[in-house]
């Protein structure tokens, strides 16, 4: 984490798996969710009875954790929960998730509607946070509180 000089706003820099900007609530989740069978792309819940976020609504948040969980098929219901308007308007990662970057580019590639997928540290993040991804002047993600 870094502070800006000229706000005194704190910063995480980070990678994009996809890039975009978005802004919401953040969601924070210290154990992966898979999309297949973990979230409903109807309504953005999260269904999976094993998850500590059963119950809570993804949808329009900015959705924090160390990774994603397979299965391959939650790229697909992620596209799916894009498309609905169900999905988080933007994912933080700690460590890169392939799976989880296929259905976010499907979602741009096919319905023209982008989702950024950010790679950086997560530990300062706090569920109820503003959070804000933007594209840095070199092209680098970086996710600030808002």
């Amino acid at each position: 984490m870094t502070r800006s000089a000229a706000s005194g706003v704190a910063e995480w820099p980070g990678a994009f798996q996809l890039a975009g900007e978005a802004e919401g609530l953040a969601l924070v989740f210290s154990q992966a969710l898979s999309f297949w069978g973990g979230i409903d792309a109807e309504t953005g819940e999260i269904i999976d009875h094993s998850h500590p976020g059963l119950g809570q609504n993804v949808a329009g948040k900015i959705l924090v954790m160390p990774g994603g969980r397979g299965s391959s098929s939650s790229s697909s219901v992620l596209a799916e929960a894009i498309r609905r308007g169900t999905a988080p308007a933007g994912i933080v990662l700690e460590r890169p998730d392939p799976i989880l970057a296929v259905g976010a580019i499907v979602a741009e590639f096919l319905y023209d509607i982008h989702m950024p997928l950010v790679v950086c540290e997560i530990a300062e993040i706090v569920s109820g946070d503003g959070i804000a991804i933007a594209i840095g002047p070199d092209g680098e993600a970086i996710v600030s509180r808002v």
